[in-house]
């Protein structure tokens, strides 16, 4: 996750700066317009993005969920971890227009890159290395 975090970083702040350096604040129809050479940088930022997500933050957070909690809640807190996953997603697909309008694709993609790059510090300094480790021992 240390190593995908600043990837996923580096992708939403090259297509904040690119769409920021070439088009400024421009509305989304306005991109629209424009959409034949932002097409190739975009495909490979999204893949990139897609790829790093696939192998970090996508499968690792469920891994690191079963873990982290003790027997006897694990169960409930995995729920109410669910909950809150799934309510940011939709908190992020709910305000995206919103920023699309108000600060422009570059805008939305800047913010988007700057919690990314916020979320190498705190898995470096948060999250705990379990290899090698059994489940009581991490609950103690």
């Amino acid at each position: 996750m240390t190593l995908a975090a600043p990837a996923e970083a580096f992708t939403h702040l090259h297509v904040a700066s690119s769409y920021s350096l070439r088009y400024g604040t421009a509305t989304p129809r306005a991109l629209a317009a424009r959409a034949a050479d932002l097409g190739m940088p975009a495909l490979v930022a999204a893949c990139a993005y897609v790829f790093s997500f696939g192998v970090s933050w996508g499968p690792i957070v469920w891994v690191l969920l079963g873990e982290m909690f003790p027997n006897q809640m694990r169960g409930a807190a995995l729920a109410v971890s669910g909950l809150s996953q799934w309510g940011a997603n939709f908190l992020i697909t709910m305000t995206f227009p919103i920023l699309l309008d108000k600060i422009g694709l570059g805008g939305a993609y800047g913010l988007y890159a700057f919690f990314a790059f916020i979320s190498i510090f705190i898995v470096m300094g948060i999250v705990k290395e379990t290899k090698g480790r059994t489940l009581e021992q991490m609950t103690s």
